[in-house]
């Protein structure tokens, strides 16, 4: 069985919980008062916002040498709602990446919203969660205990895709925050 630690409490980490928990995983959860945890899990999910990637990976590092590291980030500048806070050939992924060199890092769970995690489809459709990184095993780790909690799971292919991934997350943001689509609506892969 695989055990998860979920970094941040709020509406995403709970609802991917949820989804883990449904498939029978462990979850802890390291909030941001809890210093100097111990980082328990197989898979780490990094649910918090872009600019903490930075400080958990120079706090947690060492803990998180050999672990897969699951980032569900969208770089979005929220003071504009107009543009990734990333370079144009870049991505919050790679440059955590970057910094746990010795981390098999995954970009996941950043094209879904909280509420369509929760129920488990979007629209019609189940609620898929894409998921990008260089390493299979990693990834097949992810998928298999998404798909155990009730969802698809599909390889958008290398970390390398994680910029698309994230541009996908910035239009989706930007039209639930214009009202153009409801939070609790969003994408649908539809095969």
């Amino acid at each position: 069985m695989t055990s998860f630690t979920i970094f941040g409490t709020g509406n995403m980490s709970q609802a991917i919980s949820g989804v883990l928990g449904a498939g029978g995983a462990s979850v802890q959860y390291i909030g941001s008062q809890d210093q100097n945890a111990t980082v328990d899990g197989d898979i780490v999910i990094l649910a918090v916002p872009y600019h903490a990637l930075r400080e958990i990976s120079s706090q947690y590092g060492a803990q998180l040498e050999g672990k897969v590291v699951v980032d569900i980030t969208n770089p979005l500048n929220f003071e504009t709602f107009d543009s990734l806070l990333v370079p144009a050939d870049g991505s919050a992924a790679a440059e955590l990446a970057a910094a746990l060199p010795n981390s098999k890092v995954l970009k996941a769970f950043n094209t879904t919203f909280a509420g369509t995690l929760a129920a488990k489809t979007v629209g019609d459709n189940k609620t898929t969660v894409l998921i990008a990184g260089d390493d299979v095993d990693a990834k097949e780790r992810l998928a298999a205990a998404v798909r155990a909690g009730g969802l698809e799971a599909v390889d958008a292919g290398a970390l390398s895709r994680a910029r698309e991934l994230e541009a996908l997350g910035f239009l989706q943001l930007t039209l639930a925050a214009s009202e153009k689509i409801q939070w609790t609506g969003g994408f649908a892969l539809v095969r």
